[in-house]
């Protein structure tokens, strides 16, 4: 039975690695697989009311993921709806190039803090296209993003979805988290930043801007910024006090600012509403990869329930010992396969009972998964976004760019072994 799921598993993963040259979309192939993997454990085990029950007590903290995500989407959709991130695009007005690769990494970074890696990638890349008319200059700046916003959200417990698996998993809590990880991911952004400054010469050419049709007004736009943004930044407050799982607080956010919403827009008609509307949101929202996570996390659920993952991390121990250099090569990993299944697969392997909440371990797994993904532009949501809005080639970022998300990883892993060992943080 154990040999039969594996061989689905790896199966499932393949098609979900290649899954451009095969033209089936990742979310179908995570869906058949965890449904396979689950259905060859009950036809094959011993109890099959115990696997139903393994299954729904699997299956609610994978929702608790799955909601969050889907409020998360919903408010960073409402918010674009509105043109609220021009509130800060418009404040961008220098030329020099340097000087621009300071100000877009670090608003990547700080942005993707609260928003996400992938939805931060996708307004600053959008930023560029208004700022920057070289195409070849564009690359690498689109670049920097994907290591910036990659590094931002890693600290942060809604900053990249790995992170917040181990936030709702209580395998991290939020303070520690910052405090742990703010630091090396500075340094991972800080360090590829530095260098590409350097080799950033000259002035750019200013793009004559049109005047935007912009569908909201300026009220509007400032009213649904604050109210998106302070929802996103209510959801660990709202977890500390109540002591409620992270999607409550995040369907809390959602409920206000739709309320609220629709009072700015109530002396409108239907159809003037609409594109403001949450309704249209939500037809928005980027649904198959809310399907993918749930495949490849009920996937890695069976996994976890026959003691395959169990085995694993013995193997692992056994074979390497050192939880550091194990947690460093996940971070590799992370370039190459999704980091959502890897850091799945470790909360599976890996016990509260052996490394309790905010241990070492969980939070030196948050900073290596979330910015591991940089190493080569397909290792992360966030790179395959600029990938397809820039037109990015593989080779040219392995050349460029990947090299320089090395050292910033490394560099970062560096900072954070030394604050942990060194400094007793």
């Amino acid at each position: 039975m154990t040999a039969f799921i594996i061989i689905v598993f790896i199966a499932g993963y393949l098609a979900i690695a290649f899954e451009h040259p095969i033209k089936i979309n990742k979310a179908a192939s995570a869906l058949l697989t965890g449904v396979v993997c689950w259905s060859i454990f009950a036809l094959l085990g011993n109890d099959r009311e115990l696997v139903s029950e393994d299954l729904a007590h699997h299956l609610s903290a994978i929702a608790g993921i799955l909601f969050f995500l889907l409020g998360a989407m919903v408010i960073v959709e409402l918010i674009d709806a509105h043109d609220g991130f021009e509130v800060i695009t418009q404040r961008i007005t220098t030329t020099s190039k340097r000087k621009l690769v300071w100000i877009v990494g670090l608003l990547a970074f700080f942005l993707s803090a609260v928003l996400d890696n992938l939805t931060t990638t996708i307004v600053m890349v959008s930023l560029l296209r208004k700022v920057i008319p070289s195409h070849k200059d564009r690359l690498v700046f689109a670049g920097l993003i994907v290591i910036s916003a990659n590094a931002g959200g890693a600290w942060s417990p809604i900053g990249d979805v790995t992170t917040t698996m181990l936030w709702i998993g209580n395998q991290i809590t939020t303070a520690n988290i910052v405090l742990k990880t703010i630091v090396p991911s500075l340094v991972c952004f800080f360090v590829p930043a530095l260098v590409i400054s350097i080799k950033m010469k000259g002035k750019l050419e200013r793009i004559e801007q049109q005047k935007n049709l912009l569908k909201s007004t300026p009220y509007e736009r400032r009213t649904v910024f604050i109210i998106g943004i302070s929802s996103l930044l209510f959801v660990p407050v709202f977890k500390t006090i109540t002591h409620l799982p992270p999607y409550m607080g995040i369907v809390f956010g959602l409920g206000m600012m739709w309320v609220l919403t629709e009072m700015v827009h109530s002396a409108k008609d239907e159809s003037e509403k609409g594109l403001f509307s949450v309704n249209h949101a939500l037809r928005k929202i980027d649904t198959p990869s809310i399907l993918f996570f749930l495949g490849i996390l009920l996937a890695v659920s069976a996994l976890e329930s026959t003691g395959v993952l169990a085995s694993i991390a013995k193997a692992l121990d056994n074979s390497i010992g050192n939880i550091s250099i194990i947690t460093i090569i996940i971070g590799f990993l992370s370039a190459i396969v999704d980091n959502v299944p890897l850091v799945a697969a470790a909360q599976g392997m890996y016990s509260l009972e052996q490394y309790p909440t905010d241990h070492f371990f969980w939070e030196f797994l948050a900073y290596c998964s979330g910015t591991g993904g940089s190493i080569l532009i397909i290792g992360s949501a966030a790179g395959v976004a600029a990938m397809g809005m820039e037109r990015i080639q593989f080779g040219w970022y392995l050349k460029k760019i990947a090299w320089l998300a090395v050292i910033g990883y490394l560099a970062g892993a560096a900072v954070f072994l030394l604050q942990h060992y060194l400094l007793n943080l």
